[in-house]
């Protein structure tokens, strides 16, 4: 079994309930492909580099799973039909990194004491 990371990109107007909705339809493909979801992370609306088809944000969602090579194909298939995705990138990875959330928002309390904690370190 091979180890993915997927990557995906609504449009900035799409709905949280729409959101969840997109989650599990990609999610069912994985699983009706003999895939396993291992993490799934939404990261929130972000500003894009550049405007895609009239959009300057986007809401990425954020999965990483293993399986066989037939689910790339049939994931990008459904991806491409999907009026409410901008972009998709899946890549390919030795190993997951499961515990880091590079999106997580963290409130200014969190922030001076993860920096504490970092000068003790040091």
């Amino acid at each position: 079994m091979n180890l993915y990371e997927h990557t995906i990109v609504a449009r900035q107007d799409v709905t949280s309930s729409q959101i969840k909705q997109l989650t599990e339809k990609y999610s069912k493909i994985v699983k009706k492909n003999e895939g396993e979801i291992l993490q799934t992370q939404n990261w929130g609306l972000l500003n894009l580099s550049y405007i895609i088809k009239k959009n300057k944000k986007g809401n990425y969602i954020h999965f990483k799973f293993k399986g066989p090579t037939k689910i790339i194909s049939d994931l990008e298939e459904n991806e491409s039909m999907d009026k409410n995705l901008l972009r998709y990138l899946t890549v390919k990875v030795k190993k997951f990194d499961l515990e880091t959330n590079y999106f997580d928002i963290k409130d200014d309390n969190e922030k001076k004491k993860s920096e504490n904690q970092n000068k003790e370190k040091n």
